[in-house]
């Protein structure tokens, strides 16, 4: 009984992520997110190293400049550099 105990115990510590099928987490992982009609917080949970400030810059720019014609046109987005957009490329639909 104390067993089944712990174990029940070590499971309800166990972070969700841990818990998470690996197929599941992989097409998470590879979620594209579209830059000319998501929101700051869509960004921000999709997007590696963007954060509600950078996700919020993005939204403005594309409000006052219109829509990204190119992935590159995210570099004119203050916050957003070549290495960042690097490790976001594969993320990001138009």
């Amino acid at each position: 009984m104390w067993k089944a105990a712990l174990m029940a115990f070590a499971i309800a510590l166990t972070p969700v992520w841990a818990l998470a099928n690996p197929q599941t987490n992989e097409v998470q992982q590879s979620a594209r997110v579209n830059i000319n009609t998501a929101d700051a917080q869509a960004l921000a949970d999709a997007l590696t190293g963007v954060g509600p400030s950078k996700a919020e810059a993005i939204v403005d720019y594309r409000e006052q400049h219109g829509r990204f014609n190119a992935v590159e046109e995210l570099l004119h987005v203050r916050g957003i550099g070549e290495e960042l957009l690097a490790r976001n490329r594969e993320r990001i639909q138009l």
